[in-house]
């Protein structure tokens, strides 16, 4: 089972194939608990730094210890967390080097995927790794919409993992220069926890919610980059606050954006397909960058090689 959720997702299923994954707590002499991570991406464009100091300072309280109770060191199955981390790595090194943007919504909003395939106006090709439970009903109609998709079914497991992602990356085989949506299994606790090594979370929050679930769910928006404000169109239905609840959501993670938006109108879309294209273009740019950095290198290598050889 999944130690740091209790979720009983030991094994997933990518298309029929199976896949596991693991983390280590160790407690400090004064009470209090750490996590270790390894293999969080060197370039600090990981989740892991960030996930891993907010847990940190929410652990760091001592905890009092009864009378007569002996420390001791709780092992979380094979290094969970940890192993994810190294993976998530390796799959953000692979998109990069392939100049792909990838997103991942991390509550399950199929209708927003769908139009924003069928809104998008980049040239550029959409793919889609789907999360759930069971079925690939999600991921039938991402294909519908018009954009590739591979079906992740958790089975008991209420998250993706970087495993899963991994797998269905081979799958899927995403084109040069795409954008890449990872839709989570929706919930607001478990996707918080596991770097799949995508460019940004973005946490999905409808108005019918209550704009306290930054308050009651931090860890999700914690991890999140971008706040997506759903079902718009039902505001006035509603007693809901935006400018509140984006109050709230700085509260946990200061930085983080808000787009409000209905997938039923198409209100506020505009601003969300923006976001997206741009995280496309910083992609690229970022790919063209490291190309040309290579080329530079490759040619005073030339230079040196051919210097050499004169002076032989």
């Amino acid at each position: 089972m999944c130690t740091t959720c209790g979720c009983g997702s030991e094994t997933a299923h990518v298309e029929g194939r199976k896949i596991t994954a693991g983390e280590h707590w160790h407690q400090h002499a004064d009470g209090r608990w750490h996590r270790h991570h390894h293999g969080d991406s060197e370039d600090g464009h990981g989740h892991g730094d960030r996930r891993s100091g907010y847990i940190a300072s929410l652990l760091s309280t001592p905890r009092p210890r009864h009378e007569g109770t002996v420390p001791h060191v709780i092992e979380v199955e094979q290094a969970l967390l940890a192993k994810n981390d190294a993976i998530a790595t390796g799959n953000r090194k692979r998109l990069a080097e392939r100049g792909i943007f990838a997103s991942s919504p991390g509550s399950g909003k199929t209708s927003l995927l769908v139009r924003t395939i069928e809104g998008w106006r980049s040239g550029t090709p959409i793919e889609v790794i789907e999360g759930d439970q069971q079925t690939s009903r999600d991921a039938d109609r991402v294909r519908a919409a018009g954009a590739r998709a591979v079906q992740i079914n958790t089975g008991k497991g209420c998250h993706l993992d970087a495993q899963m992602v991994a797998t269905a990356l081979e799958q899927l085989s995403p084109a040069e220069g795409s954008l890449l949506l990872i839709e989570n299994v929706g919930n607001l606790v478990c996707p918080a926890a596991f770097d799949l090594g995508e460019a940004h979370k973005v946490v999905i929050l409808s108005v019918t919610e209550g704009e306290d679930k930054p308050l009651k769910y931090p860890d999700m928006f914690h991890a999140a980059d971008l706040l997506v404000l759903s079902k718009i169109d039902l505001l006035s239905y509603v007693d809901f606050d935006p400018a509140t609840a984006l109050e709230y959501a700085r509260r946990v993670q200061p930085e983080i954006e808000m787009i409000p938006l209905s997938s039923k109108t198409g209100e506020g879309f505009d601003a969300w397909l923006e976001w997206l294209e741009l995280g496309v273009q910083r992609a690229s740019a970022r790919l063209e960058d490291t190309i040309a950095a290579l080329q530079r290198r490759i040619r005073a290598l030339e230079r040196e090689l051919a210097g050499r050889v004169t002076s032989a």
